[in-house]
């Protein structure tokens, strides 16, 4: 199998005047309290500035401001706490919005962050800026249904008890498709979203859970009640501002553990795990249980994955009972920081990896290179070390998708 390529870390924002830095500060006039996390983020940039968050106090407007970024930057270092001056050399997003969440963890109000404007950029796949470093991106997975019961109370579980939304639908044939997730799926800025006032789940990127449903199926992939099917499937992990155990119950979910976190087998027969806390994306990753784990590494990497640091939802990081520390010698992999990912699980020796029929493929979004332009990995599903389902699918054809949706 050709391995699909990293390209170089880019950024690709065109250079803002300080200026207009400037006047986005003296635009504020009221206290603001900050908490960067379903609402704003501040995106990559090559300016010199510092990524600020304004803290208590009023900026006044008859304040001059220098027209060199250093001068800005000096403004903005005086009225912003040190705890929450960020260099951009201090990483993704998730880097700042754990920052802030920390800081600021008791704050009532959310108010998007000010940024300076960003600019579309030729990223290797899609234009989110974001994205820049990869060619890859881990979209989201597909499930199955048996029928149209389980289609509809896993719908139901999705939106009551993780406050999933519906994206789009999709009857081919006998075939249903319904996408669900927290915000748009494309791949670039979604024209409706402005800085600083729109909510991060306007923004684009976001990965999706897709609901299938074949009204010729006379298989019976899971029954209510039941531990989750197979074994290669640890779970789903969301992490979300709450959820709501009483839906879960109501809508067939099997609830395997709750104290701090939730585990729980969906109507359908996939396992989550639900985290109170605040991220990019509440899609986080899917945890696989593998028999060989360098084999399994290996594999994600030749498609572009690259082992990236470890999500968490919460401030403590992992330092508390309402979220666990990454687990010891696992593995997390990622095409890009800023995405969707998987962990990479350790199974026990002798044990027998059986995998899950419920989940049918996880859903890559790829750019073709020169060789491919045309997409020939279209439609391809291969299994992973674990008998985990992979579709490939290039920009082009998802894109195509999302504008007929």
């Amino acid at each position: 199998m050709k391995a699909f390529t990293r390209p170089n870390d880019t950024t690709g924002f065109a250079k803002s005047s300080p200026d207009s830095v400037a006047m986005k500060l003296m635009s504020l006039t009221t206290l603001v309290i900050i908490l960067a996390s379903a609402t704003g983020f501040v995106p990559e940039t090559t300016q010199p500035l510092k990524r600020f968050i304004p803290s208590w106090g009023r900026m006044s407007s008859s304040e001059s401001f220098a027209t060199t970024s250093d001068a800005v930057e000096s403004k903005i270092s005086n009225c912003v706490p040190e705890s929450l001056y960020l260099p951009l050399s201090q990483g993704s997003r998730r880097t700042l919005l754990s920052k802030v969440a920390g800081t600021l963890l008791s704050a009532s109000a959310v108010i998007p962050i000010l940024s300076v404007n960003a600019q579309t950029v030729n990223a290797e796949v899609g234009t989110l800026p974001e994205l820049s470093d990869t060619n890859v991106v881990l979209q989201g997975l597909t499930v199955n249904v048996a029928d149209k019961s389980q289609q509809d109370g896993m719908i139901s579980f999705l939106i009551d008890s993780f406050d999933f939304k519906v994206l789009r639908k999709r009857q081919s044939g006998d075939v249903t498709e319904t996408w669900l997730g927290f915000g748009p799926e494309q791949l670039s800025i979604p024209e409706t979203f402005t800085l600083p006032v729109s909510s991060f789940s306007e923004y684009g990127g976001h990965a999706s859970i897709n609901i299938r449903y074949d009204s010729k199926t006379t298989d019976v992939l899971y029954r209510k009640g039941d531990d989750a099917p197979g074994n290669n499937i640890a779970f789903l992990q969301v992490g979300v501002p709450n959820y709501r155990i009483s839906q879960m119950v109501k809508n067939g979910g099997n609830i395997i553990d709750a104290y701090g976190i939730v585990d729980v087998v969906t109507p359908c027969g996939l396992p989550m795990r639900g985290i109170v806390g605040i991220c990019p994306d509440p899609i986080m990753f899917l945890a696989i249980n593998c028999r060989d784990m360098q084999e399994a590494k290996k594999f994600y990497e030749s498609l572009g994955f690259a082992e990236q640091e470890y999500p968490y939802a919460r401030p403590s990081k992992g330092m508390g009972q309402f979220e666990p520390l990454q687990p010891k010698g696992s593995v997390y992999l990622a095409p890009s920081r800023n995405s969707m990912g998987i962990l990479l699980l350790k199974s026990a020796k002798r044990k027998k990896i059986v995998p899950n029929p419920v989940l049918r493929t996880l859903n890559i979004v790829y750019k073709p290179d020169a060789e491919d332009a045309a997409g020939t990995a279209s439609g391809t599903s291969l299994p992973d070390p674990s008998n985990v389902g992979i579709s490939l699918s290039p920009i082009n054809k998802f894109e195509a998708e999302l504008s007929s949706a």
